[in-house]
């Protein structure tokens, strides 16, 4: 398990971090009138929120190195 979320942490620590950003956009941002099918549910805006974090932080993961150098 330890293994799993250290290979994993960045990934992990994104979808919070997107997830409170998402809420943030909703509360600051947002949609009134309900016509925005993201920014006007909260529920949606987090789940998205969470699924950019994820992939966002997923981008700065360390390459491995395969070869013999």
């Amino acid at each position: 398990m330890k293994e799993f979320i250290k290979k994993h942490i960045l990934k992990i620590v994104g979808i919070p971090v997107g997830a409170i950003a998402g809420f943030a956009y909703y509360y600051f941002v947002g949609c009134a009138s309900g016509t925005c099918p993201i920014t006007s549910n909260p529920y949606i805006s987090v789940v998205y929120g969470a699924v950019l974090g994820y992939l966002l932080f997923d981008l700065f993961k360390k390459k491995e190195k395969h070869g013999t150098n």
